[in-house]
């Protein structure tokens, strides 16, 4: 398990957490290569059965979802839709019985290139420490 890689998902903002994770790669910043990307048009969008359906692919150990900063949205109130979502979905994984930190939200902004990686690195390093998801194997 010492050389356990995760296969995460990110589901990122179009407009801030998209142009965020742009921004680290254009600015050669280093973070872990173990995150794939799925841009959607805002947070607010995100459907929780999204990440359920991500946890049902086979080697997907984390779910990463990133939008912009509540109170930037560029469709106004996206973002606090998302946030109300993401407290009831934290409920229901409990309830499922996915383990706390399988499941990550951020906020990062076009500009934030290098919190982009910072926020990387601690989701690869606290699903690391979860181990490999077998709970619907």
């Amino acid at each position: 398990m010492a050389d356990f890689e995760p296969k995460i998902v990110g589901i990122l903002c179009n407009w801030c957490s998209y142009a965020g994770a742009d921004l680290a790669g254009t600015s050669r910043l280093k973070y872990p290569e173990n995150i794939r990307i799925i841009k959607v048009p805002c947070s607010g969008r995100v459907n929780p059965l999204f990440i359920i359906k991500c946890f049902q692919q086979e080697g997907i150990d984390g779910v990463l979802v990133s939008g912009c900063h509540p109170g930037d949205c560029h469709y106004t109130t996206g973002n606090y839709y998302a946030r109300r979502k993401f407290a009831l979905m934290n409920k229901m994984l409990d309830f499922m019985g996915i383990e706390k930190g399988r499941v990550q939200f951020s906020w990062v902004s076009g500009g934030e290139g290098a919190k982009w990686a910072k926020v990387v690195e601690k989701v690869v390093a606290d699903i690391k420490k979860l181990g490999p998801f077998t709970k619907f194997k």
